[in-house]
C-alpha cells in the first residue's frame, strides 16, 4: 500500500510540473508577443471598431499581416507565397506537373487564348490554338483573371476530369470539353542547332530545376549526335532555381576543384566541391549570360569563369548571391527566407547588381553565332 501511495504521490508531482513547465512557458510567450505586438493589436481593435467597412475575414488578413512584416524586414529576396503561387512555383521546379498540356496566351481582343502542346491531352481531345478559353469548371474567365488563378484552376491530380468551355472563330460559340488530366514535361533546357553555323549547339536553359542537370546532359549528347562540336550554353533571362542543380550543372563540365561556399548564419563555411570529373568535361563551351542572369546561373557561369572552362559572353550578370530556405506553413502558402550567402572562390564577390563582368562583352540580346564561334 506505501508503495502504491509513493508512486501514484511521484506521478502527481511529474504531472504538476508538467503542467507548470506548459503554463511558464504559455504565459511567457504570451507575455512576449503581448509586448512585441501590442500596437498591432490596438490598431487591429480600433479598426474592428471603429471602421466603416468589415475586415477582410482570414485569411487574407493574415496574408497581410505577414507581407508587412516581410517588407519591414527589409530583404528583398524574403517573400511570401499564398497557396496558389506556392504550387505552381514547386510545379515548375519539379519539372512536372497534372494538367492538359496548353500554353496561356492574351490575343488581340486580351481575351485568354489557349496553345495546345503536341499530342497533349487537351489536344487530343479538340483543343486547337487560338481557342479562347471561357470557363473552367465554375469559374467563369474573363480578361482580368490572374493566370495563376487559371492555372490553378486547369492543372491537378493526374487521372481526373477538368471541364472547360471554349469559343471558337469565327462565331465564338461556346464549347465544353472533358479533359483527362495527364503528367505534363515542363521541360527547363531547349537545344538547337545554329542553322548558320551547324557545328554550334545552343543549349537554352530556362531555369535551375531539380531535372535540369540531366537535361543538359541529354540535350548536348543529342545535338552531338546532329553534328554538334562545340556549344553554348545560354543562361540569359534564367533567374535561377535550385542551388543543388546549379552546383550539379556546373560539375558536369569542371574535372576537379571547388564550384561555391556557402555559409549559414553561425554556421561553419560549406563547400561544395567536384568529386569526379564531369561528362562534359572536353567539350568546346562558351557561356550566355546577361543582366537577367542571377543566383544559381550565376553559380554555373561564376565557378566555369573562376575555373577557366568557358569564356562568358553578354553583359554584366544581375548579382544575387543569397540562399532562400522555403517553409511551407500549414495551409500550403510559404514563406521564401533567406539564410545563407554563397561565393565562388578565386573570382569577385557577385552580389546586389555588381554581378560577374563577362570576358567579351556584346549586346544582351545578341544572337550573333560568329561571336560565339569566335570566342
Amino acid at each position: 500500500m506505501e508503495t502504491f501511495q509513493k508512486t501514484f504521490l511521484n506521478s502527481v508531482l511529474v504531472l504538476l510540473g508538467l503542467i507548470l513547465a506548459f503554463l511558464l512557458g504559455y504565459l511567457t510567450r504570451a507575455y512576449l508577443y503581448g509586448a512585441d505586438f501590442q500596437v498591432l493589436e490596438e490598431a487591429y481593435v480600433l479598426l474592428d471598431t471603429h471602421g466603416f467597412n468589415d475586415l477582410p475575414e482570414s485569411p487574407a488578413m493574415e496574408y497581410g499581416m505577414i507581407r508587412g512584416m516581410v517588407q519591414a524586414y527589409g530583404d528583398p529576396y524574403t517573400s511570401f507565397l499564398e497557396p496558389v503561387q506556392r504550387e505552381l512555383e514547386s510545379d515548375v521546379l519539379e519539372g512536372k506537373f497534372g494538367g492538359i498540356g496548353v500554353t496561356l496566351e492574351k490575343d488581340a481582343q486580351d481575351y485568354w487564348s489557349l496553345f495546345p502542346f503536341p499530342e497533349s491531352p487537351a489536344a487530343r481531345a479538340g483543343v486547337q490554338e487560338g481557342d479562347r478559353l471561357v470557363k473552367v469548371e465554375d469559374l467563369d474567365i474573363s480578361p482580368e483573371t490572374p493566370v495563376e488563378t487559371i492555372q490553378a484552376e486547369v492543372r491537378g491530380k493526374v487521372g481526373t476530369q477538368v471541364n472547360i468551355t471554349i469559343a471558337r472563330a469565327p462565331d465564338f460559340a461556346p464549347s465544353e470539353i472533358s479533359i483527362k488530366r495527364e503528367e505534363i514535361a515542363l521541360p527547363s533546357v531547349l537545344g538547337r542547332i545554329e542553322p548558320s553555323e551547324s557545328r554550334l549547339g545552343i543549349v537554352q536553359v530556362n531555369i535551375i530545376a531539380a531535372s535540369t542537370p540531366d537535361e543538359i546532359q541529354k540535350t548536348i549528347e543529342d545535338l552531338q549526335k546532329r553534328g554538334a562540336t562545340h556549344f553554348a550554353l545560354d543562361l540569359r533571362n534564367n533567374g535561377g532555381g535550385l542551388l543543388n542543380s546549379g552546383v550539379d550543372i556546373a560539375r558536369l563540365f569542371l574535372e576537379d576543384g571547388d564550384v561555391i561556399q556557402q555559409q549559414y548564419r553561425g554556421k561553419e563555411v560549406e563547400t561544395f566541391e567536384v568529386e569526379k570529373p564531369g561528362a562534359l568535361v572536353d567539350i568546346p563551351l562558351v557561356v550566355l549570360v546577361n543582366e537577367y542572369t542571377a543566383s544559381a546561373s550565376e553559380i554555373i557561369a561564376g565557378a566555369l569563369q573562376a575555373h577557366h572552362r568557358a569564356l562568358l559572353i553578354g553583359a554584366t550578370t544581375y548579382g544575387k548571391d543569397t540562399l532562400q530556405l522555403v517553409f511551407t506553413l500549414h495551409d500550403g502558402s510559404s514563406l521564401h527566407v533567406t539564410a545563407a550567402h554563397w561565393w565562388i572562390p578565386g573570382i569577385e564577390f557577385p552580389k546586389d547588381g555588381h554581378g560577374l563582368v563577362p570576358d567579351i562583352a556584346v549586346a544582351s540580346d545578341t544572337n550573333d553565332p560568329q561571336a560565339i564561334t569566335q570566342a
